[in-house]
């Protein structure tokens, strides 16, 4: 016994030895912990709303329980489920598509010799990550209008009888929505990739070239294995945002005619909690609340079935 408590008393030790010496790296985490402490868990105490009929005069407490009420609510509204499929329709397509184009962009970046033309590749394509969609949304409308956009102007220009506006198209819109995330985010997301290669040994590589293989072969025998793990987690990450939908990029991006058809679970909250889908004109805050915590809860199951995949796949879990 007084064996293992030295034992536990040495390990303890050690560890305030080990966190002394990395003292610096402890003190640059507080303003993260800070930041995710006052806008990610104090606001967790307003989830309770959700089970409450939420009057802001009456305040959190003073509003009277109604429990489930508000779940069982929108679970019976048929259209609801609509926009669940139409949230997954599209966050799958975002996923299949935009998932896959920075791992390849990191590839094709990584193979370039002229180390100058590489870096303003890199900067030209993760620029667009740090606009905002209400500027990307100006910019595809000044691109796609057919009375003062590039797309009329060729359209008058060649002469088209009656051009189709793009935006009020179903198949249109869903493009751009897919066209302007992969525009957006393929730069951005390339830069964890590009990272990870440049920590492989480059021993691998010369003895791949020993062996005979070419730049393809290393490629896909040697890169693609060694970014298996920062996929997975990437991959993970990913599922976490499945039901998100982006709402920035489709609230500036739809318009009046198309925006039944595009209706996402976030846009779907969002007039919850402006005005009564009854017609009382009330702001339903509960309502709101408990659909995007259904959403959160959802989005956890999607994270841990992943985790849990990924694991028994590739051997390896984020957690």
């Amino acid at each position: 016994m007084e064996n293992q408590v030295r034992s536990a008393n040495s390990n303890s030790i050690s560890l305030i030895k080990k966190i002394w010496r990395q003292k610096f790296l402890f003190v640059l985490m507080i303003p993260g912990l800070i930041y995710f402490f006052i806008f990610h868990y104090i606001p967790m105490y307003g989830v309770i709303i959700s089970f409450k009929n939420y009057d802001i005069f009456e305040g959190i407490w003073g509003s009277p329980w109604v429990g489930l009420k508000h779940f069982q609510f929108f679970l019976s509204l048929p259209y609801f489920w609509q926009v669940v499929g139409t949230t997954l329709k599209i966050s799958v397509l975002k996923l299949l598509t935009g998932f896959f184009c920075p791992i390849i962009l990191a590839l094709l970046l990584n193979e370039l010799q002229a180390k100058r033309f590489k870096r303003v590749v890199q900067t030209i394509s993760y620029l667009p990550h740090f606009l905002s969609w209400i500027v990307i949304s100006g910019i595809i409308f000044q691109l796609l209008s057919n009375s003062y956009g590039l797309y009329g102007y060729i359209s008058k220009m060649l002469n088209w009888p009656n051009p189709p506006i793009i935006l009020q198209t179903e198949n249109g819109f869903l493009s751009m929505l897919l066209i302007s995330n992969i525009w957006k985010e393929i730069g951005y997301g390339s830069i964890i990739y590009l990272a990870s290669i440049s920590s492989i040994s480059p021993d691998l590589y010369e003895s791949a070239v020993i062996d005979g293989a070419g730049r393809f072969r290393q490629c896909i025998s040697i890169t693609l294995p060694c970014l298996s793990t920062i996929i997975a987690v990437m991959l993970v990450l990913a599922m976490g945002g499945l039901l998100s939908g982006s709402f920035e990029q489709i609230y500036n991006l739809r318009n009046p005619v198309i925006a039944p058809s595009f209706e996402i679970i976030d846009t779907y909250v969002f007039g919850l909690a402006r005005l009564d889908g009854s017609g009382g004109g009330d702001p339903q805050y509960s309502l709101s609340a408990a659909v995007g915590l259904a959403k959160s809860v959802i989005s956890l199951i999607l994270v841990l079935s992943c985790n849990w995949t990924v694991g028994k796949f590739a051997n390896y879990t984020v957690f």
